[in-house]
């Protein structure tokens, strides 16, 4: 409890109220403006309480708590995904029990995948019926303790007020996460005193955050750090989302400058650095950029911040950065540090303090980089992105590269899963933290339509673009009805190529064009004249690639919500591509991105002292 709740303590303790109202009122307490959910005979208490809180505040609308209904639960764990990426607060989703809390398994796995902090309250059967296979049971606990960072069961009433607020201190401390709390029906209608305080005490748990909260970097760890960064020729940053989780971009950025170092970023770290900036390689891994990948193969130092060396980063791990001999690894969950790669200098803690720690104590630190930087923009011009600019079928990269010159950088995008999700991520300039919302570690088709949809309600006032595939679309394609609903300006892009393309790319590559399962060009379904159904104004199907720019242009410039399908290239690859298991000296370029003859490979042999 801080300072100023034991001077101002809540206005309602002492009150009697249902276990329900006490829900509603944590939340409140907890700053929740906006709840997405779906109802059901186990959370009815707790739904009704909703009502009549907001009831209560029909003159004071800026107190009341958003309530967004979707058309499936897992819209509503995506939605609150997508609230939580944009803002950096906890999302939060209620849901009733059996099929509402199995729907939100997939959204609660993709949070603890990508730390993203959210809170998941699940109706349950009475305690008397747990066990017996009553109706719409579920055994939550069960299901979600392997996908949510905690799972509380709330076994006593009187426990439940601290539950909820417990709930929200776990899902945001350290590293990041879901927390699921499942509410039987008979303790959301129980009756108690409210205390307005309090939370549950996890001594362990307590202790690590304490010393996290405390972990700053001593001088002669910072010593040791710049030691190494002076041994380096070739250091290279790679970051990853604990900068953005951490909120740690403006030290990122402060930190490339004062000491001139290049940055790669995973999937999950764009955004770190604008990737506008001279000093950013962009994405590396499966489908980064072929000159950051170049980049990792060339440095010599190795400096990662808030990664965690991931399968599609990584490859073949005993050749990811052959030629670094020395490894620095910054994040805030110990497991991480050593467990891929062996590193040579560690640091567990905030990478936001890390870096302000390191700042502070380089001050005096001199070493010109400029022979590295020349090299890193020779791989830049001779690796740059490129695609088959003279096909009369549209290109997904020209629709991207024409659609981030109309954002400049300044929308929030979320995305799907597949192809359309790897061009996003290499053709759209992203220039701020949190705008760049999409599933990587779990990869969940379906997720970013209503990742838009929550990102639009955390922020009213902004661009947000959902960047989908056909497949993508289908996957949660009734949250569309959502967006009109509640009358969400959100864009919807939809790259169509009539088929599950990245995995038709595979099946291109290792399984002899065998296309089993991957062609959709036989569906039915028409996506315009659905968006039109749901009451979309703006919905149009574009396939002449001279009308792409101005189409573009009125898509973004429409007031309200809108939808276009652009009919894309069905033969468009994603390339760079390191296959799987396989080394970056194993990238495929394809036939319109320069590769690098296996002789001028840096990984190859020592490069010569005066190459840099």
């Amino acid at each position: 409890m801080t300072a100023q709740q034991e001077q101002h303590p809540h206005p309602l303790a002492g009150k009697r109220m249902t276990g329900a109202e006490m829900i509603i009122q944590v939340l409140a307490q907890e700053g929740v403006d906006t709840i997405f959910g779906y109802t059901g005979g186990a959370i009815l208490p707790t739904y009704d309480a909703i009502f009549r809180y907001n009831a209560e505040r029909q003159d004071r609308r800026n107190e009341q708590i958003q309530l967004i209904v979707p058309a499936n639960e897992q819209g509503a764990g995506f939605m609150a995904a997508g609230y939580a990426r944009a803002s950096g607060k906890v999302g939060v989703f209620i849901v009733t029990s059996g099929p509402g809390a199995t729907n939100s398994v997939t959204p609660i796995r993709d949070c603890m995948a990508d730390s993203v902090p959210a809170v998941l309250i699940c109706g349950q059967v009475a305690r008397a019926a747990i066990g017996t296979d009553a109706f719409q049971e579920a055994p939550v606990f069960n299901l979600m303790s392997p996908c949510a960072k905690h799972v509380f069961l709330v076994e006593e009433p009187e426990e439940l007020e601290a539950i909820v607020r417990t709930a929200f201190e776990i899902a945001r401390s350290g590293r990041p996460g879901p927390v699921v709390i499942d509410v039987p029906k008979d303790v959301q209608n129980w009756e108690g005193v409210f205390r307005g305080e309090g939370t549950l005490h996890f001594r362990g748990y307590e202790n690590r955050m304490r010393e996290l909260s405390r972990s700053r970097l001593s001088e002669e760890s910072c010593g040791e750090f710049f030691e190494l960064l002076g041994k380096s020729e070739r250091p290279l940053i790679c970051a990853g989302g604990g900068i953005i989780s951490g909120n740690a971009a403006g030290q990122l950025r402060a930190f490339v400058e004062k000491f001139r170092v290049p940055v790669v970023t995973t999937l999950m770290g764009i955004g770190s650095v604008d990737t506008t900036d001279e000093l950013s390689l962009h994405m590396l891994g499966m489908h980064g950029m072929a000159y950051a990948n170049y980049a990792v193969m060339d440095c010599d130092f190795l400096i990662t911040l808030g990664a965690r060396f991931d399968d599609r980063v990584a490859g073949k791990v005993q050749e990811f950065a052959p030629k670094a001999k020395m490894l620095a690894h910054i994040d805030i969950d110990a497991a991480e540090i050593g467990k891929v790669k062996t590193v040579t200098w560690s640091h567990v803690g905030p990478a936001r303090e890390a870096l302000e720690d390191l700042m502070r104590c380089g001050d005096d630190f001199r070493k010109d980089f400029s022979k590295w930087l020349e090299h890193v923009r020779g791989l830049k011009r001779e690796h740059a992105r490129n695609y088959n600019r003279e096909t009369p079928a549209i290109q997904p990269h020209h629709v991207l590269e024409c659609l981030s010159g109309i954002m400049r950088g300044e929308a929030i995008v979320a995305t799907g899963v597949g192809q359309h999700q790897m061009w996003a991520a290499q053709y759209l300039d992203i220039r701020h933290p949190r705008s760049l919302l999409t599933s990587g570690s779990m990869a969940t088709m379906g997720f970013g339509l209503p990742a838009a949809i929550g990102a639009q309600l955390a922020f009213p006032d902004r661009l947000v673009i959902d960047v989908d595939g056909d497949g993508s679309m289908r996957m949660n394609l009734g949250e569309l009805e959502t967006a009109t609903t509640y009358n969400l300006p959100v864009k919807v892009l939809v790259l169509n190529n009539c088929g599950d393309g990245m995995v038709r790319q595979w099946q291109k590559l290792y399984f002899g064009n065998r296309f089993s399962g991957s062609d959709k060009s036989l569906r039915q379904k028409d996506f315009v004249k659905t968006a039109e159904a749901d009451g979309f104004k703006f919905a149009r199907r574009l396939s002449d690639k001279a009308q792409l720019e101005e189409t573009l242009e009125e898509f973004i410039a429409f007031g309200g919500p809108a939808f276009l399908e652009v009919m894309i290239d069905p033969e468009a690859c994603v390339y760079p591509m390191v296959g799987p298991g396989m080394g970056y000296k194993e990238m495929i370029t394809g036939d319109f991105i320069a590769g690098r003859n296996p002789d001028e490979d840096l990984s190859m042999g020592a490069p010569p002292s005066d190459s840099f």
